[in-house]
């Protein structure tokens, strides 16, 4: 019988991996490219989605050459990308004006606007998301308030996976349940548009993607994208989802219990529950599973490897010439500096809120801190602090869903960082909690590929895909000493927290940032 294969591309804030997978979930080829980010303003951050859309033809198409196999043997294709992103087309379907990131913190101003009209409580017992300026709901405001002739050409509000699905073939725009509730308008419990959200926003549901369940079919691979890719034109292309539940998916994430941590460009902790959750606080998030039927209550964090790659960028200049040079790795480099400082960092702490603070802080003016520097350290325990300190602020996020009263017991780790042992044994450490690798470190794409699957009859529905694809690989279980260490370090990380927001430190400095940063000719 012919082998049949499963195309998972994940598409990140920093980079775009796609894989070929057998049905047994070994990845028989990869490829990965890497991009950036434009920074206009301190709090704006944007993309160009066009590129982001050519390089998931060009890592498609260098993974299937590598591959080495008949592209009819591949069985279908979905997409695990960034979640939030706010793209305004015209009517042709072409660009308004360049993606607006979910790391974007601009609409302060129209996210007090939707206060004043729909208070916070009112706001999460909707949509299950504590009200912010990630959410696309205040993205849309601020462009009917600041570029009123861009939105007068907008005919439609999309996210990203939205896009690349129409840019590989599908005849419309659609979205996924768990995507959905990102516009901000969703209602996440009953699986339908808030009208009263919707009026808000100026919009219909005719000006939105369509939401569709995971692993539905959503349209065949076009002959332009076939041309750009090497699959055949055709071939099935599937609803995928948003990046931290497609990769929940991928980490097993399919009953209650189970923890995910997955450190990208931001950070997520997830765990699934069977009904449309509530927390009392309203601290945390509630998405729709990827899965029907089900739900996660999920931590946000703004920035997380992403935190460390600018560390690697800025400050570790020395170790990237060497590794350029050696033909290695910086990462490893830097993980090598980690092992040699004692934890705790010699008294170092990172807050590490470079994007804002999200779960459970959800404050926009924090900003990144680093305490405690004296002549006695050394680059070996500023590389641990800034591990420790994007560390702890999972661990703060931990701590609110058990305060939220959901309960775990085992912890997966997702992403780049668990080829870091010495990182995967901070994470035991601090968490307190036994933690697992997994045999495959891109748990997106395979969430991605288990979709695929689920939308061209592979798998009978996600759990069977789950089944088949996800195994670990490594267990890490925590020193009792160690984590009495950063139980400690994490009180004084509260108190950190605490001291700068409670003097209005953060405000005032979030506000001489902005006016510092403000150009000739920038919309204010």
């Amino acid at each position: 019988m012919e082998q049949t294969y499963l195309l998972g591309i994940d598409v990140g804030t920093t980079g775009t991996k796609a894989a070929l997978l057998r049905a047994d979930g070994t990845a028989i080829a990869q490829a990965y490219r890497e991009y950036g980010c434009v920074y206009p303003r301190p709090g704006w951050v944007e993309q160009d989605v066009r590129h982001l859309l050519a390089q998931t033809y060009a890592t498609a198409a260098e993974a299937l050459a590598k591959a080495a196999i008949d592209p009819c043997q591949v069985a279908g294709v979905a997409f695990s990308s960034q979640r939030c992103c706010t793209l305004f087309l015209d009517s042709a379907g072409d660009l308004v004006r360049p993606m607006i990131s979910w790391q974007d913190n601009r609409p302060t101003e129209e996210v007090e606007k939707v206060r004043a009209e729909v208070p916070d409580d009112e706001f999460y017992d909707v949509v299950r998301l504590p009200l912010s300026t990630t959410w696309m709901l205040g993205k849309i405001l601020w462009l009917q308030r600041h570029e009123p002739e861009a939105w007068a050409r907008t005919a439609k509000v999309v996210q990203l996976q939205d896009y690349l699905l129409h840019g590989w073939g599908a005849d419309s725009y659609v979205s996924d349940h768990c995507d959905a509730a990102f516009f901000g308008c969703w209602d996440t419990s009953r699986l339908r548009w808030d009208e009263r959200l919707l009026r808000l926003a100026g919009l219909t549901p005719s000006r939105l993607s369509e939401p569709l369940p995971s692993g539905s079919r959503a349209g065949a691979v076009s002959a332009d994208a076939a041309a750009k890719t090497g699959l055949l034109a055709g071939t099935p292309l599937c609803v995928g989802g948003g990046d931290q539940n497609v990769a929940a998916l991928g980490a097993g994430v399919i009953a209650p219990g189970l923890l995910s941590v997955s450190l990208g460009t931001g950070g997520a902790v997830c765990v699934c529950v069977r009904e449309p959750f509530h927390d009392p606080a309203r601290k945390t998030m509630v998405t729709n599973h990827v899965a029907p039927g089900h739900w996660l209550v999920e931590g946000y964090q703004a920035g997380a490897a992403s935190v460390l790659r600018w560390f690697r960028d800025e400050i570790a200049s020395l170790e990237s010439a060497f590794a350029r040079s050696a033909g290695h790795d910086t990462y490893d480099l830097l993980s090598e500096r980690i092992a040699r400082a004692p934890a705790g960092a010699n008294g170092l702490l990172l807050l590490p809120y470079f994007a804002s603070a999200a779960t459970p802080r959800w404050n926009t003016a924090a900003r990144g801190t680093l305490v405690g520097m004296t002549f006695a350290h050394n680059r070996d325990c500023l590389t641990r602090a800034f591990v420790e300190g994007i560390t702890l602020e999972v661990y703060d996020m931990m701590q609110a869903l058990t305060r939220a009263g959901v309960p775990f017991e085992t912890v997966h780790l997702l992403g780049g960082p668990t080829k870091s042992a010495v990182w995967n044994q901070i994470q035991s450490d601090i968490y307190g909690h036994t933690v697992c690798t997994l045999r495959t470190t891109d748990a997106a794409v395979t969430g991605a590929a288990i979709l695929a699957g689920v939308g061209v009859g592979l798998y009978s529905d996600p759990a069977a895909g789950v089944a088949s694809l996800v195994q670990i690989r490594d267990t890490y279980r925590p020193d009792p000493e160690r984590h009495a260490l950063y139980t400690r370090l994490y009180d004084l990380y509260q108190s950190l927290y605490t001291a700068l927001t409670d003097s209005g430190f953060y405000a005032h400095f979030a506000e001489f940032q902005q006016a510092v940063s403000v150009r000739k000719g920038d919309p204010v």
